[in-house]
């Protein structure tokens, strides 16, 4: 069983990385963008045996302490069977 975990910085947080992919693509000739937000993306597989009843509990804790900063950031997850 894997889990994907996805961080962002909250709305409210400035995004520079983000400004400046904006900025490329709009160089290079996208049209229609209003903003870009970057974000990350961590793939956890578990051991075999975990189950999904266990694995939220353990990812929340996993964000909570180390994944992500709850004063910049925002995450949310997925398990992926």
């Amino acid at each position: 069983m894997k889990a994907r975990v996805f961080v962002r910085l909250k709305d409210s947080v400035l995004d520079p990385q983000g400004k400046a992919v904006l900025s490329g693509l709009q160089g290079l000739g996208a049209r229609g963008l209003a903003d870009v937000r970057v974000g990350k993306l961590i793939e956890i597989t578990f051991a075999p045996g975990m189950k999904a009843e266990e694995a939220g509990p353990a990812i929340r804790q996993m964000c909570e302490k180390l994944l992500a900063n709850p004063v910049i950031e925002e995450w949310s997850y997925e398990i992926i069977d």
